[in-house]
């Protein structure tokens, strides 16, 4: 998995840069408010990334200034009808704390403008989210666990994972062998 990346910009569009780091150009989508901060030919660039694999043959990154941004991201991925896209657009709101707070205080303006977010997706993320803002605080970037998180991201329950996953020998403590025993007890399952 792909979790951290430094280099420079080759290419920058309004949604991604293309980042240099060791003769290997990556694809990086990004928040519009980190993507405003960067200039093509910056050198140095470092973000904290997510991979995501869509339609199980397309891989996708996406990159933020910080591991509270990552972990806010992955938190928003979990909730249901949320995707990356629009957990990305959430993040390009403000900081993590700003965003915790919004949620904490069940703030529906704040999400507001967001394409595809609409007054029942926002309500669906501030239902999830409100009593897992404190888990966030402790976790700072996930649940700790590379294989949970992962899992989650491809869209499977975390109570679906946690299964799958305590059903695997423990002897297992590579996060990829273990993700792939767990997409085998998942099964179709989503």
């Amino acid at each position: 998995m792909i979790s951290y990346l430094k280099g420079a910009i080759l290419y920058k569009t309004l949604d991604y840069i293309i980042l240099l780091t060791n003769g290997i150009g990556y694809k990086v989508s990004l928040p519009e408010n980190l993507n405003k901060q960067l200039r093509e030919g910056q050198d140095g660039v470092e973000v904290h990334c997510s991979l995501m694999i869509r339609n199980e043959e397309t891989l996708e990154l996406y990159g933020f200034a910080s591991p509270e941004s990552l972990g806010m991201f992955t938190m928003l991925n979990t909730v249901s009808g949320i995707g990356p896209k629009a957990a990305l657009a959430i993040c390009s709101l403000g900081n993590p704390e700003d965003i915790k707070k919004a949620i904490m205080e069940r703030n529906t303006n704040f999400f507001r403008g967001i394409k595809g977010l609409g007054e029942k997706k926002i309500q669906t993320i501030l239902l999830s989210l409100t009593g897992r803002v404190g888990e966030f605080d402790k976790n700072r970037g996930g649940s700790g666990d590379e294989a949970l998180d992962a899992l989650v991201a491809l869209g499977f329950s975390r109570g679906q994972v946690k299964e799958a996953l305590d059903r695997i020998d423990s002897s297992i403590s590579d996060s990829e062998k273990r993700i792939k025993e767990a997409l085998k007890l998942l099964g179709g399952r989503k």
